[in-house]
């Protein structure tokens, strides 16, 4: 399921894996959101930078790690070649909510500040479709993130 929200592009669904398993997926990033990743995402305080040249870099500190609850990354610096304000995403907060559900875990995912009105929308949220819908969801329910489709 995949809604829009006053706070930014939300999607969730739920897996039988549990929010442990959940957890240690979104934390390897490198698993799920392919192109150049640079630094950890398994830390509080950590950097990590993401390159999908030439579209794309972002550098995201992680806020906020709950083990099997939540994941915080706030976007430090950005920089996005195809819209006229490339630093749209600084400032942003991605979140990872891992909510224990009948039968397994939902996973509740919100790019804070990421709304309609926002130059990137449609290719930001069809990338997100892609990585946290698609990559993302693999990866926790078969252990293997899907190969980036660009």
């Amino acid at each position: 399921m995949t809604t829009q929200t006053e706070r930014g592009y939300t999607a969730s669904y739920t897996v039988e894996q549990s929010p442990d398993e959940v957890f240690a997926a979104i934390v390897d990033v490198r698993a799920w959101w392919t192109g150049e990743i640079e630094g950890r995402a398994d830390e509080a305080g950590a950097e990590f930078t993401y390159r999908h040249a030439p579209q794309h870099y972002s550098r995201q500190r992680v806020t906020e790690l709950v083990p099997g609850r939540r994941v915080v990354w706030r976007v430090v610096d950005s920089h996005l070649s195809f819209v006229s304000e490339p630093a749209e995403w600084t400032g942003s907060d991605i979140v990872f909510d891992i909510v224990p559900a009948a039968g397994g875990t939902e996973l509740r995912f919100t790019h804070v500040g990421l709304v309609p009105d926002v130059e990137c929308y449609s290719a930001c949220s069809t990338g997100w479709l892609h990585y946290v819908n698609g990559s993302l969801y693999s990866l926790i329910t078969t252990g293997t993130g899907l190969p980036d489709p660009w």
